[in-house]
């Protein structure tokens, strides 16, 4: 069965619906990165930090996770995540660096 929210990774267009689903520090990074461009390094790094929670990688047309499509995925991923806000932060201060690195090194 194809649903069409699904895509091969985790969507920046899926950013949105993840805000409200935790606290206010969660809330304040979402709400950064959907400020900043498609193609820049605190984007690009959100996406890395989601595919990496939501295990992007190993998804296939298949699952049920492909099923259900990548903003449901997401979602209850977020809400499940065992840590603190302030761990997702710094998840994603990681992915960051890991980004700027590999991604823009001349930023």
């Amino acid at each position: 069965m194809y649903n069409p929210e699904t895509e091969i990774v985790f969507p920046s267009k899926a950013i949105g619906s993840l805000s409200s689903l935790r606290g206010e520090t969660w809330q304040d990074l979402v709400n950064m990165v959907i400020e900043k461009p498609l193609d820049s390094p605190e984007q690009t790094a959100f996406l890395l930090m989601m595919i990496k929670i939501d295990g992007c990688i190993t998804c296939n047309v298949d699952s049920f996770r492909a099923m259900r499509g990548c903003p449901a995925c997401a979602q209850l991923n977020i809400r499940r995540y065992k840590g603190t806000d302030d761990d997702l932060v710094h998840q994603y201060e990681q992915a960051l660096m890991d980004t700027k690195k590999t991604f823009f090194k001349d930023s």
